[in-house]
């Protein structure tokens, strides 16, 4: 581990620059239907660049951990945050305390791009490499909880972003 020598306190991250588009050491993630490029990882902060087709999502859930951070590169999401609808769009900073249940969705045409980060990384890593590829969402709730990623079981959620929306349910 460097000292950073300012005020000699311990370097958890690695210096550079990760590139649009692309992930640090090439890692890319692939998680049902979402595209997350790795940007920068450490103890103390976790953060990735997000590529999400229209129709992705990712509904509510806690980091009961973890601060969130989302800022909108391109598009919009809708959001569900601390049991209410709210709309992000390019240039918007989204904050999401630890323990507020959030959920994001691209309910639009075309793709969204983001920069997701949170603080501290915990092991937000180790639940990426685990669900990359992964295809069946009830596993992802499960392996997501062994990591602190507890999603809401849908009764528990305050509204249905797809009904609010006026859109139809993936698989309906």
């Amino acid at each position: 581990m460097k000292l950073a020598q300012a005020n000699l306190v311990p370097v958890m991250m690695e210096p550079g620059i990760a590139p649009a588009g692309a992930g640090q050491h090439d890692v890319v993630w692939r998680i049902l239907g979402h595209t997350y490029y790795l940007k920068a990882e450490g103890a103390n902060a976790f953060a990735f660049e997000t590529f999400d087709p229209p129709g992705t999502f990712v509904p509510p859930h806690v980091h009961p951990t973890q601060d969130e951070f989302i800022y909108v590169l391109e598009n919009g999401f809708d959001l569900y945050l601390d049991g209410q609808h709210h709309e992000a769009k390019a240039g918007d900073l989204v904050r999401m305390p630890a323990g507020i249940p959030h959920g994001y969705y691209n309910l639009s045409d075309a793709p969204t791009k983001a920069i997701f980060w949170v603080a501290p990384g915990r092991r937000l890593r180790e639940l990426f490499d685990t669900l990359h590829d992964m295809t069946d969402p009830a596993q992802v709730v499960v392996e997501s909880a062994k990591r602190e990623v507890m999603f809401l079981r849908p009764e528990d959620a305050a509204f249905d972003m797809f009904a609010l929306k006026g859109k139809p349910a993936p698989g309906a």
